[in-house]
C-alpha cells in the first residue's frame, strides 16, 4: 500500500540526521518545501562519536527545533553485528558494515516519531542507493502506515556539487568542501569511501595520502615486524582478547586499533548494488576483518563437513538479505535460528599474526575440536583408522560412476 499525503497535512517531521551533507541541507529544505514545518532530527550513535561533536547545535541553527542524539552502540554489536559475524555473512567481499547499522537506525527512528507524534519520517538517502531500501523497509516494519519523505526523490538538486551550492546559499555549514567531497559512512564496525576520483574504477584509491585512511594506515605504512592478538568465542561470540574478558563492542573497538595500526581490513571492490547498478566503493574495516577470521579458523575445527558446507549457503543468503534492508523478515530470523544452532560448539581460542595488511592464523584450539592427530597424522593411527579402510570406501563411491562407464562400453559394441 503506497502511503499519500497532502504535503498541507504535515506539520512535524521526525528526520534520520547524521550532519553530513545530505541531511544538513534537509532540514532548511524541508521547511521551506512542506509548510514551515517542524523538523526533530535524530542522530544515532553507532559508534561515529567524534561525527556527533558540535551536532546540536549545527541542527538547531539551520532550523530543527531539537536534536535526539541516541546511543545505539552496544544494541547495534549486539543485536546485529555479532550474528550476522556468526553467520559468517559477507556480501561480494563487503562484511555489511552500512547495512545492518540502517535496521537499527530505522528501528528508532520510528519509536521517536511515535513518540513525538510526527505526521512523517525523512531521510537523506540518494536515489541511486541500496540506503533508501534499508530505511523505508524498516519503517515500513514498525509503523507500516507512517509516510515517509526522501528529498533526493523529490527536489531538483542532481549532485553533490549542488547540495554544496544549496548549503553555501542557505548559510548552512559543513566540514567538506569540493577537493574533500566523498560521500563516506563511518560506525564502529566500518568506514566507506565513495565518489569523487574512486567514481572511475581505472583509478588507484590513495591510500597513503594523509587524511585518506581514518581507521588506520596503508600496508605500505605499517610496522614492519608482526603483532599477536588472541581471540577467545564462547559459542560463536567473541568474549576476550588477549585473555582479557570485555564485551564484544569492546572487542571490536581494540581490534579496531590493532588492525588498523597493521593495514588490516582495507578493500576495494565493484559491487552490485540492490538497485541494479554497480557502484565502487573503499572500505576500512580493520576490527571486522579480523573478527571474521578468527571466528572462521574456529569453525574450521568445531563444525562437521556438512554443517559447515550448509552454513556456507546459509551465509550467502544471509549477506543478501542484509545487503536488501530486509533484517525484519521471518527468512532471516529463520536463518539467524540455523546460524546458533550451529555456534553451540565454536568455543576456543584463535591466535593471529597481523603483518602489513595480512591475517594470518597463527594457532586455534577447542575444546569441542573435532580434529584428532591421531587420525590426520600420516603415521599408524592403530585402531582408529587404517589406510585399507579407504579401498571400500572408493569401491562405494565410485560404484554409480563404474556402472555408468560399463554400460556405455556394452552399448558402444
Amino acid at each position: 500500500m503506497v502511503i499519500k499525503m497532502k504535503k498541507e497535512d504535515i506539520k512535524k517531521v521526525v528526520l534520520a540526521y547524521s550532519g553530513g551533507l545530505d541531511t544538513s541541507i534537509i532540514i532548511p529544505w524541508l521547511k521551506e518545501n512542506y509548510n514551515n514545518c517542524e523538523v526533530i532530527a535524530v542522530s544515532a550513535n553507532v559508534g561515529q562519536a567524534d561525527e556527533l561533536e558540535g551536532l546540536e547545535e549545527k541542527a538547531l541553527a539551520t532550523g530543527a527545533s531539537k536534536l535526539y542524539v541516541l546511543d545505539l552502540t552496544d544494541e547495534y554489536v549486539d543485536d546485529y553485528i555479532i550474528p550476522t559475524m556468526k553467520a559468517g555473512a559477507m556480501y561480494e567481499e563487503y562484511l555489511l558494515g552500512t547495512s545492518h547499522a540502517r535496521p537499527c537506525i530505522a528501528k528508532h527512528l520510528v519509536d521517536i516519531a511515535l513518540k513525538e507524534g510526527a505526521d512523517a519520517i525523512a531521510h537523506g538517502c540518494t536515489g541511486k542507493g541500496n540506503d533508501q531500501v534499508r530505511f523505508e523497509l524498516t519503517i515500513k516494519h514498525f509503523a507500516p502506515e507512517m509516510p515517509i519523505i526522501a528529498p533526493w526523490r523529490e527536489w531538483s538538486i542532481k549532485s553533490r556539487e549542488e547540495e554544496i551550492d544549496y548549503a553555501e546559499a542557505h548559510n548552512v555549514p559543513l566540514k567538506i568542501n569540493r577537493e574533500t567531497n566523498y560521500s563516506k559512512d563511518k560506525n564502529l564496525w566500518h568506514l566507506s569511501h565513495e565518489g569523487l576520483d574512486l567514481e572511475d574504477p581505472a583509478n588507484e584509491p590513495q591510500y597513503e595520502k594523509k587524511g585518506f585512511l581514518e581507521m588506520g594506515v596503508s600496508p605500505i605504512d605499517a610496522p614492519d615486524k608482526p603483532t599477536y592478538v588472541t581471540l577467545d568465542f564462547e559459542a560463536g561470540v567473541p568474549v576476550a582478547l588477549d585473555g582479557e574478558k570485555m564485551s564484544a563492542k569492546d572487542i571490536i573497538l581494540k581490534l579496531n586499533k590493532l588492525g588498523g595500526e597493521n593495514g588490516i581490513g582495507i578493500l576495494d571492490i565493484v559491487e552490485n548494488r540492490l538497485v541494479g547498478m554497480k557502484c565502487r566503493g573503499v572500505y576500512e574495516t580493520p576490527g571486522g576483518t579480523m573478527l571474521y577470521a578468527a571466528h572462521g579458523i574456529l569453525e574450521s575445527i568445531t563444525l562437521d563437513r556438512a554443517t559447515s558446507h550448509y552454513k556456507e549457503l546459509v551465509a550467502s543468503k544471509f549477506a543478501e538479505l542484509v545487503y536488501d534492508g530486509m533484517w525484519y523478515t521471518p527468512l532471516r530470523e529463520a536463518l539467524s535460528a540455523f546460524v546458533d544452532s550451529t555456534q553451540q560448539a565454536v568455543n576456543g581460542t584463535v591466535k593471529l599474526k597481523l603483518y602489513k595488511g595480512n591475517c594470518i592464523n597463527a594457532g586455534v584450539k577447542s575444546p569441542n575440536s573435532l580434529y584428532m592427530e591421531e587420525i590426520a597424522t600420516f603415521g599408524d593411527s592403530h585402531d582408529l583408522y587404517s589406510h585399507k579402510d579407504s579401498a571400500g570406501f572408493i569401491n562405494l563411491l565410485g560404484l554409480p560412476l563404474k556402472v555408468k562407464a560399463m554400460v556405455e562400453q556394452k552399448n558402444k559394441k
